[in-house]
């Protein structure tokens, strides 16, 4: 989904606070994959160890197409024309020769990459900017990972129950200070409102989708610049004619 990769450029841009479930930089690292190369291991391991901070979000369950919940995942550039089509999303993700891109209109601009997708799970990495006409340009790194499992409903139906964490490094050093000292307030609602609106964006996609697929299908399609090969098969996912 899209949000969550906008999620991965806000906290670069601000660092991820919390609330309930929230961890401290000082806190063990997320475990990874054993199945991960090791020079991919060492560079996330090395991110989370010097994370300004970190945090765990849990999200309450709710309905969903699991086919689709997982293609809208693989696929975020596509995911973003379907945010965009029914009005969840203003930002863009388009694809350059060294990856995935993403603008989110408010000055946030950064590069991101799946680097490990397993069912259940997905984990990225994201390096990024956030450029204000009044404020330094902010740098850095991040780390986040989406953790979801499906459980049947008594009606067939399935819900998804999603949890999220992210640890950030940032780059500017006598940034780093003055968000230490002064900015964690900010940060952690800050933090906290994105992963909420990151959730619940996923669920907003996923009740439009269950409503009416013909109608999400139609306004997705009338775009211009929507890929047509991904399209085809979101069609055929949604059991459109």
């Amino acid at each position: 989904m899209p949000r969550l990769a906008r999620l991965f450029l806000i906290v670069l841009a601000l660092g991820l606070g919390g609330g309930p479930g929230v961890v401290h930089a000082s806190a063990p690292l997320l475990e990874l994959p054993a199945q991960m190369p090791a020079a991919e291991r060492q560079r996330l391991e090395d991110i989370m160890r010097n994370a300004f901070a970190a945090t765990r979000f849990a999200g309450e369950p709710y309905l969903t197409r699991p086919d689709v919940f997982e293609f809208l995942l693989d696929h975020p550039e596509f995911a973003t024309h379907v945010s965009r089509a029914i009005g969840a999303a203003r930002y863009r993700i388009w694809r350059k020769e060294d990856g995935l891109w993403l603008d989110d209109g408010w000055g946030v601009v950064g590069r991101f990459a799946v680097v490990h997708a397993e069912p259940g799970r997905r984990i990225m990495h994201a390096v990024g900017r956030f450029e204000q006409r009044f404020l330094p340009e902010i740098q850095g790194q991040a780390v986040v990972a989406l953790e979801y499992a499906f459980r049947s409903e008594a009606d067939g139906r399935a819900q998804v129950v999603p949890t999220a964490f992210g640890y950030v490094q940032l780059d500017s050093g006598l940034l780093f200070t003055v968000l230490a000292r002064v900015g964690a307030p900010f940060i952690q609602k800050k933090a906290d409102r994105e992963a909420k609106w990151l959730l619940g964006t996923f669920a907003r996609v996923s009740r439009d989708i269950a409503a009416n697929p013909a109608e999400v299908y139609r306004k997705v399609s009338e775009r211009p610049d929507v890929p047509r090969q991904e399209l085809e098969e979101f069609r055929r996912l949604l059991g459109v004619p």
